[in-house]
């Protein structure tokens, strides 16, 4: 080697993820990039040398859909991951106690499967009658408000129609309380745009606890509008963080089609819809870049608005529905791909993933281009056919696999015994050629990536009934998701997701191997080192080995 490295990592158990050399001792590191990889003890020099003393190292964690934003405010909110009513409303009572009378009081992570019913507009105003409540549950994709709030909006005893979104009445016709889908931006008209320095700290402080759990890459899966966005100029809170060095992850940013509009480009250009200035997917460097389009063509499977082809399983005349009309999802679809994005389409029900995979097909067809890499997020409730015909179409599905334990009773029951098999599709989708990401959609669900690994490979709920087990994957196929696969549906495997030379030094190192440990000890794994450019990120209290 011409240069002595930064950095020399040995006596390690490095699991590459490369296949051309699968496991190796030591990693050399200069300029931040990977500059050797050895079997064994390396003879070479370098200015900083770490003995792991047998410690694993792998590439740095890749969560390839999770909202950081989302995740940050949260940690202000109140958690209200409870298994009754009467707990959800003693948290809301107990911080309406502590809140200034006309304040918001926020909170997340409710699950009505678990609860036994959504919270009630008549039990939040006893409890809290002077303040406006807003409580989100856990997918994300509706949320319950008293009736403060429903005054402000001037529907608290009328139900209005909602595209894409429902508000909620009781036999009589008068709102409950509860919004679903596109009738949650009534609520964001009221509460955001949030202010950068608001959302800048939530970028920051998501970021820390991510170095804690391994990760060095996220894929943030909607900015910018509709409502999953927290504000019109959402980039500039991670322009913001990066600028005070509070970044503390690679972030990918998918857009929100609610950002997109009309561009006034010439014919010959191709971009009839798009983002100001005719930026696109890949805009950006290694630290923040723009990833693809996000569409939600559908909502959840636990809120029972997935657009399935058969009515949810004990609920005849419920099929759930699409957030828009499918002309206008086809067509925007389409669009993107014209004009050079890479498309994320949120399609949880059999129903939307039709959809999806017809517009892109569509789009292939009339636009042809080279490995535009496009995904459908969730890939819920998937048919066999739907697997052949993505890896026929080169779709990435993006499932997240801690769902089974924290979701998944609630999925089983919403499509019947039936459907159990079409549930988050893991080894099938390996088995037909697709490439799997590992993601958790933090914080709908747990984001810490060996919690993810864990429900991959083990497949049980919380009550530990299985979860469509015959989709269960080893664990070195599930750290390799969460790994190369992750990098690879950003179209970032040429510079992360394996330990080789030239590429990005991010790694993570943990306290056993999980290709080794027994399945049920995953979780329990620790995070020793973060490192991400060949820096020290972080490091576990109490670890002798990185003190310094």
């Amino acid at each position: 080697m011409p240069y002595e490295p930064d950095l020399l990592l040995v006596n390690a158990n490095v699991l590459t993820m490369d296949p051309r050399q699968p496991r190796a001792g030591a990693v050399a590191v200069a300029g931040g990039r990977i500059v050797g990889v050895y079997d064994g003890k390396p003879d070479v020099t370098a200015k900083d040398v770490i003995d792991l003393r047998g410690l694993t190292l792998i590439p740095g964690f890749h969560d390839a859909h999770n909202h950081m934003v989302g995740f940050g405010l949260s940690l202000t909110e109140i958690d209200l991951r409870t298994g009754t009513l009467d707990e959800l409303y003693a948290r809301v009572a107990a911080k309406a106690a502590d809140t200034p009378e006309g304040e918001w009081i926020i909170g997340s992570g409710y699950d009505q499967t678990r609860t036994g019913a959504h919270p009630h507009r008549d039990a939040l105003d006893k409890i809290a009658p002077n303040h406006r409540v807003w409580l989100k549950h856990t997918s994300s994709h509706m949320c319950v408000v008293n009736s403060l709030v429903l005054r402000d909006l001037s529907i608290d005893e009328v139900a209005p129609e909602v595209d894409g979104g429902r508000v909620t009445t009781d036999p009589a016709g008068r709102p409950t309380g509860l919004l679903e889908e596109r009738a949650q931006q009534l609520v964001g008209d009221l509460t955001q745009p949030y202010p950068v320095a608001t959302l800048a700290d939530a970028v920051a402080a998501a970021g820390q606890r991510y170095l804690a759990e391994g990760i060095t890459s996220v894929t943030e899966a909607g900015v910018g509008g509709g409502w999953i966005g927290q504000s019109p100029v959402e980039l500039a809170a991670y322009v913001a963080a990066r600028d005070q060095g509070r970044l503390h992850v690679r972030v990918e940013l998918m857009v929100v089609s609610d950002a997109f509009h009309a561009l006034g480009a010439h014919p010959a250009d191709g971009i009839t819809t798009g983002i100001d200035l005719g930026l696109r997917t890949g805009f950006g460097d290694h630290w923040l870049r723009l990833g693809p389009m996000k569409i939600f063509t559908d909502g959840s499977l636990v809120g029972r608005t997935a657009a399935m082809s058969a009515p949810f399983d004990g609920d005849p005349g419920n099929s759930g529905y699409l957030q828009a009309d499918g002309g206008y999802l086809t067509d925007m679809i389409i669009a993107a791909h014209q004009a050079g994005w890479r498309v994320a389409a949120h399609a949880i029900g059999d129903r939307a993933i039709d959809l999806a995979l017809d517009a892109f097909a569509t789009a292939a067809d009339r636009y042809p281009r080279t490995d535009p890499r496009h995904r459908i997020e969730h890939f819920a409730a998937a048919r066999p056919d739907q697997v052949a015909r993505a890896a026929a179409l080169g779709v990435i599905p993006v499932g997240q696999g801690r769902f089974a334990t924290e979701l998944g009773d609630g999925m089983l029951a919403a499509v019947g015994r039936e459907r159990h098999g079409w549930l988050y599709r893991q080894r099938s989708l390996l088995d037909a050629g697709l490439v799997l990401p590992g993601s958790s959609d933090r914080p709908v669900a747990s984001g810490a990536p060996l919690l993810g690994i864990h429900d991959m490979v083990n497949r049980r709920t919380a009550t530990g009934a299985p979860f469509n087990a015959d989709e269960a994957i080893t664990p070195t196929e599930a750290v390799r998701a969460y790994t190369w696969g992750s990098a690879y549906a950003s179209k970032q495997e040429h510079l992360k997701g394996s330990i080789a030379a030239g590429k990005l030094a991010d790694f993570t190192v943990l306290s056993e191997d999980p290709t080794a440990a027994a399945p049920d000890r995953i979780a329990g794994l620790e995070v020793v080192a973060t490192f991400t450019d060949g820096v020290l990120r972080y490091a576990a209290p109490g670890s002798t080995t990185f003190a310094r």
